[in-house]
């Protein structure tokens, strides 16, 4: 074993050395982040907050250096390998014989044990339908104190690994034209972070959530969802059958406003069944959303806009 290539090795582990503190330091900083949303999400809805952006490019920052971690560790194993006799006893042929056999046995129980029901088969199917639709995704992690959700794009689903890769999409100012741009954030979630929307066309698979029902809604004007109660169902009982003294002003407005609309679109034959069906929505009462007075305005979300409220929602 020469001088030289012992030098050329202790050399490529001092670099080794010096990326892992690197990732050491970029992991911290993007712990401080992570904590620092979970504990307060509200923040980045400041436009002069930039914690996503830098999560964004510590990330990148991360994925480089483990990148070059990698390149620099085969370097070394080639090294390592240059200076290792290349002839092996009969005894340690036989080891890695025996081995190679256990680790084919291990394969193969493997595979039997991932092997997934027909359930998870069907569900798997379902989330890789997904792709290109929109969905309610929640951003936060487990640990998060609140939940936050939001409508995302689906653009990916990683069989393998059970995961959805979402594009969370969202109007911003434009510094330099002035007008609007897009901002972009792209997530990584687990299947039980998603919930599918119903069909906008498909009344089959609207819910009827029943007046009382607590749900997960998209608030109006908004890409986020909060929770809200049920206080009138969209599928409503006849006109004549419904008792007006039961009924706010805003209410018996809109459902004046529904009717109208309904009967010109009849008369003009622009409105099918279907239409007519999916068109009404829920009026909902969003928690958290008093006026001056306390009481809690009612808001009207199509009903392709509302879910079923997840089980342990935080908000």
């Amino acid at each position: 074993m020469s001088s030289p290539d012992i030098t050329g090795i202790l050399e490529t582990t001092k670099d080794l050395d010096r990326l892992r503190k690197e990732m050491e330091e970029i992991l911290q900083e993007i712990n401080k982040l992570h904590k620092k949303l979970q504990s307060a999400p509200e923040v980045v809805e400041k436009p002069t907050d930039s914690s996503l952006s830098r999560l964004r490019t510590l990330y990148f920052q991360a994925k480089d250096v483990s990148e070059t971690e990698m390149n620099v560790s085969n370097h070394l194993l080639a090294q390592l390998d240059a200076l290792l006799p290349s002839a092996s006893t009969p005894g340690q042929q036989r080891r890695r014989i025996d081995g190679n056999e256990q680790k084919k046995k291990r394969m193969k129980t493997d595979s039997d044990i991932s092997r997934p029901s027909p359930s998870i088969r069907n569900q798997l199917e379902i989330a890789a339908s997904l792709k290109g639709e929109q969905v309610a995704a929640r951003v936060t992690l487990d640990d998060a104190e609140k939940d936050v959700w939001f409508v995302v794009k689906v653009i990916h689903f990683d069989r393998e690994a059970r995961e959805f890769e979402v594009l969370d999409e969202e109007p911003g100012d434009d510094e330099e034209g002035g007008g609007q741009s897009i901002l972009e954030w792209k997530y990584k979630l687990p299947m039980s972070h998603v919930i599918p929307f119903p069909k906008r066309n498909d009344t089959s698979s609207v819910p009827d959530f029943p007046n009382g029902k607590q749900v997960l809604a998209v608030y109006p004007g908004t890409t986020a969802l909060y929770k809200a109660t049920v206080v009138n169902p969209h599928r409503k009982r006849k006109t004549d059958e419904i008792d007006s003294s039961l009924e706010s002003p805003e209410i018996i407005k809109m459902r004046e406003f529904l009717e109208f609309y309904h009967d010109l679109s009849r008369k003009t034959n622009r409105l099918d069944s279907t239409t007519e069906k999916t068109s009404k929505g829920y009026l909902l009462e969003f928690d958290d959303d008093e006026q001056e007075d306390g009481s809690l305005p009612r808001r009207v979300v199509p009903s392709h806009k509302v879910v079923a409220l997840p089980d342990g929602h935080r908000q």
